[in-house]
C-alpha cells in the first residue's frame, strides 16, 4: 500500500487501531497543520516508511499505544518541524525503528512512558538543540 507523496494537511486523518503487517509507504509525504492519528496502530512483520516525509506547520502526529514489533519502520531523512510527533506509551519489541537522518527543527519529539529499547538515531536527536525531545527515564543513560 502506497501513500508516497500524499499530503496529509488540514484535517483529521485516523489509521487509530490499523495493523501494518505489509509494505507500507508514506515516504516523501506532507504532514502540515493537521492531525494523523495512529493511536494502538501495530506495526509488524514488514517494512512501514515515512522516510523523506515531512511533519510541518503546527500539527500533531500521534503514536499513542502503538505497537512496533517485528518489523521495521523508517523515518530515516524525515524533516520534523513545528509539529508535534507523539509516541507516548508506544511499545518497542524487536525489529526496527530508525530515525537515523532524520531532521529536526523545533516542534517537538515525546516518548513518555514508551517501553522496550529506543529506537535507532536518537543519540542524535537528543543532541540537536533545536528540538524538545523527551524521552522515557529508562533510555536516558542506559540506552543511549
Amino acid at each position: 500500500m502506497s501513500f508516497a507523496g500524499a499530503d496529509f494537511s488540514r484535517g483529521r486523518v485516523s489509521f487509530s487501531g490499523a495493523t501494518f503487517d505489509g509494505r507500507v509507504s508514506f515516504d516523501g509525504a506532507t504532514f502540515s497543520g493537521g492531525a494523523v492519528i495512529f493511536d494502538g496502530a501495530t506495526f509488524s512483520d514488514d517494512c512501514v516508511s515515512f522516510s523523506g516525509a515531512t511533519f510541518s506547520g503546527d500539527c500533531v502526529v500521534s503514536f499513542f499505544g502503538a505497537t512496533f514489533s517485528g518489523g521495521e519502520v523508517y523515518f530515516a531523512e524525515a524533516t520534523f518541524s513545528g509539529c508535534i510527533v507523539s509516541f507516548d506509551g508506544a511499545a518497542f519489541s524487536g525489529g526496527v525503528v530508525s530515525f537515523i537522518g532524520a531532521a529536526f527543527s523545533g516542534g517537538g519529539v515525546r516518548f513518555n512512558h514508551a517501553t522496550g529499547p529506543a529506537p535507532d538515531g536518537l543519540i542524535a536527536i537528543r543532541t540537536s538543540a533545536a528540538a524538545r525531545i523527551t524521552l522515557p527515564s529508562a533510555w536516558q543513560l542506559s540506552n543511549l
